[in-house]
């Protein structure tokens, strides 16, 4: 996507939404690289907590957003499709393969 291109239309699943990220973001993220990229999400997930810890429901859907599209980043930057990374949870628990899940507190979910 070039200088003063309109966004692309909203799209719906994880591999749309990858490759609507990327279109937009991608050669800042590429240029930022992955440290200072990983910091931003960082960022973003500490203003998600204190959306909900101080129960600004108001706040919710922009920071879970924002945390969504640095998670997005990362992956992209690190080569990973979002998509296949969802995928491991399709079938269930990834370790026991139930759902919902029978894996005991403890040992099994560490």
């Amino acid at each position: 996507m070039e200088p003063g291109d309109a966004p692309l239309p909203p799209h719906r699943g994880l591999k749309a939404f990858q490759a609507n990220i990327a279109a937009i973001y991608g050669a800042k993220d590429a240029a930022r690289g992955i440290p200072e990229s990983y910091m931003w999400f960082v960022e973003e997930v500490g203003e998600l907590g204190r959306a909900i810890r101080r129960g600004e429901p108001e706040n919710l859907r922009e920071e879970f957003s924002d945390v969504l599209a640095w998670l997005t980043t990362l992956a992209s930057l690190t080569g990973i499709e979002m998509e296949d990374a969802a995928r491991r949870y399709s079938d269930g628990c990834p370790r026991c393969g139930v759902v919902p899940c029978a894996c005991q507190r403890g040992a099994d979910r560490e």
